[in-house]
């Protein structure tokens, strides 16, 4: 019986054999056909840009969304170091920059000390810094960092700036204190230079305030002495040395006695900012009573 035959009632059967041989054969015109002619490459062409290029397409722009963000993430790292370079760079600038502003400070601190020091190149000095001050806004009272193993002695005198600041009234091994002309209770010999009349400028820190020292018992009996006239310390004084500039008259008044006259100066000294001085070695020769007695019996 035929294998594709059925009688009636059955079923249709073809052997496994007979579909494998019929399959093959349809491959393999297939092949034949596929590979001398072009039947099949339009409808396959269809198909791949149908459904393959939209594909890749959209392969295409996550492809290059992807790179774009990466190249975007590597320009921010590299923004980002740089920022923090330039940041470390403007800070050490900064730094560099606070170290000059410093030394010209101490540069233009240290010139102001050898002008004065050339100015009363005559005694021997010594340059000191202020390391502790009281409270307040005025240099009154100060500690300096030299002392006794540097020479300096009781009494001695400081100046800084232009002028006279004050006394040397402690002493320690390798400190001082000093005392200011502007302290309450604090009297110095002083004299006007254009007239050579004798004064006494006393400190006053009520007075300070409004950036002036008191003077007194000023003997003008030829009215000479005016506004802007230079007060320095005189040579009668017991422990100034003389021809240290003080400050200048800025107003004389008339003593209710009618014989002397009293009135304000303006330093020559900052005192509300005092950072070196220059410490007077050499000392007046204090005269004792008995000197005194001597000096008289000799006479």
């Amino acid at each position: 019986m035929s294998p594709v035959i059925k009688k009636k009632g059955e079923k249709f059967t073809f052997q496994s054999k007979y579909l494998l041989f019929i399959l093959t054969i349809l491959c393999c015109i297939l092949l034949v056909v596929t590979y001398t002619t072009d039947i099949f490459d339009k409808p396959l062409n269809y198909a791949v840009n149908y459904v393959i290029v939209p594909y890749q397409k959209g392969i295409s722009v996550i492809g290059s969304r992807l790179s774009a963000k990466k190249d975007e993430l590597v320009n921010i790292r590299d923004l980002i170091e740089e920022n923090a370079n330039l940041k470390q760079k403007i800070a050490d600038l900064e730094d560099e920059n606070t170290r000059l502003l410093q030394d010209k400070y101490e540069l233009n601190n240290l010139r102001s000390l050898f002008e004065l020091d050339a100015s009363y190149e005559g005694y021997k000095k010594t340059g000191a810094r202020v390391i502790y001050k009281e409270a307040g806004n005025w240099f009154s009272d100060f500690i300096i960092d030299k002392g006794s193993n540097e020479g300096i002695e009781l009494n001695m005198n400081v100046v800084c700036g232009n002028g006279l600041v004050g006394y040397v009234s402690m002493v320690g091994p390798d400190w001082s204190r000093v005392t200011s002309i502007i302290s309450d209770g604090t009297n110095v010999s002083a004299m006007v230079i254009s007239s050579s009349d004798n004064l006494i400028v006393s400190g006053s820190l009520d007075l300070i305030n409004d950036g002036v020292i008191a003077f007194s018992q000023l003997i003008d009996e030829e009215s000479v002495v005016g506004i802007g006239d230079k007060v320095v310390t005189s040579n009668i004084s017991d422990r100034y040395m003389p021809g240290i500039l003080i400050g200048y008259i800025s107003e004389i008044n008339p003593d209710a006695n009618n014989l002397t006259k009293s009135g304000l100066l303006l330093p020559v000294v900052d005192f509300e900012n005092i950072e070196e001085v220059l410490v007077i070695l050499d000392q007046k020769k204090n005269i004792t009573e008995e000197d005194r007695k001597n000096a008289i019996t000799q006479e």
